[in-house]
């Protein structure tokens, strides 16, 4: 008796493609918001990104048989939309206004300290291991390194407003993904994911409307590589990107999958210099190895706590800790550094 389709391993050539659609589509899509917010007020941008690939997300899974989300699941979304959404992308869209997008990459590949951080400060949290602390450590070296440049490296500064944000962006989306490891959310992955992404786009806009986002702006002042770009943001960052996460969390290993956060910094760096013309300063030559080795050292050393592990942890009803078939918004973006084993890039 032959193996069904199903049944049959993924092909090595498949499994390479969604490798290479994680590491170089997520570490793209800083380059195409810089592009983006050239023309486009930033949170407005977001907010319409979020809105057409949340509502594809929901309208999909609803056809294919997602039941109807409660008003809790809803509450729950709304939350977790907002942490990541405004508070984690939306920092990045308005940061890089000010600092060039493989900087901002950078910063943001700083996530799984704050993840490590919040997790042990939380109730009922853990200190992170030894190895943890050494790459906490070497990640906020990097960052003292790219912050104050002018007097570590004798270098130029860097706008300390878009850093700022950069780093309010990391913290509060670790906080919105470990929040969602424990919220009751519906059952289909695809389903949550869309309703998270509508809840923060109408975070998105509603903050824009309320700081001004929209002064001073003209539809006709939209250039067509800004269009180009948010529709790349929405084929290929939200839902090709999602995907090809969500297929090599299946059929991978998470600590495999979790090397996009090593990757997409770097991926970033080089394609501002390639296509925008950002430069390559000293700074953030010496800043990239030294936070990229912080991040490894986080995220193994949490592969190594979670095999040591005798019995996982309880996971209330409709939260993490489905079949893989099933995975949930966060484990999509970033579960790979919120828990390892079982996702952004976004």
């Amino acid at each position: 008796m032959t193996n069904s389709p199903l049944d049959r391993p993924p092909r090595l050539s498949s499994i390479l493609l969604a490798y290479l659609g994680v590491y170089v589509v997520w570490g793209s899509t800083y380059l195409a918001i810089a592009i983006a917010v050239k023309s486009i007020p930033p949170f407005w941008m977001a907010s319409a990104r979020f809105l057409i690939a949340g509502f594809i997300l929901y309208i999909y899974a609803r056809w294919k048989g997602a039941p109807r989300p409660t008003r809790l699941h809803w509450r729950n979304a709304a939350i977790i939309g907002t942490l990541l959404l405004l508070g984690g992308n939306g920092g990045v869209v308005w940061a890089e206004k000010h600092v060039p997008s493989g900087l901002a990459a950078l910063m943001v590949a700083t996530v799984p300290l704050w993840f490590a951080l919040v997790e042990w400060v939380r109730p009922g949290g853990k200190r992170p291991p030894t190895r943890a602390w050494l790459g906490i450590a070497l990640g906020f070296v990097g960052l003292a390194v790219l912050f104050n440049p002018a007097k570590v490296l004798g270098g130029d500064a860097i706008h300390y407003g878009g850093a700022a944000a950069l780093v309010m962006a990391s913290f509060l989306w670790s906080c919105g993904s470990i929040y969602s490891r424990h919220a009751s959310l519906p059952e289909s992955g695809l389903l949550t994911t869309g309703m998270e992404m509508l809840a923060g786009s109408a975070a998105l806009g509603f903050f824009g409307a309320i700081v001004g986002d929209w002064r001073g702006f003209s539809v006709t002042t939209i250039t067509t590589e800004a269009l180009l770009a948010v529709a790349y943001l929405i084929v290929f960052g939200s839902l090709i990107g999602f995907t090809c996460y969500m297929w090599l969390l299946k059929v991978s290993t998470p600590h495999r999958v979790a090397t996009y956060a090593y990757v997409n910094p770097v991926v970033a760096v080089f394609l501002g210099w390639l296509l925008a013309g950002e430069k390559l300063t000293l700074p953030t030559l010496l800043a990239t190895p030294v936070i990229v080795l912080g991040v490894v050292f986080i995220t193994t050393a949490r592969a190594a706590t979670s095999s040591e592990a005798v019995q996982p942890e309880p996971r209330p009803s409709g939260s993490a800790g489905l079949p893989c078939d099933e995975v949930k918004p966060h484990e999509v973006i970033d579960a790979a550094l919120t828990r390892a084993p079982a996702q952004s890039g976004c």
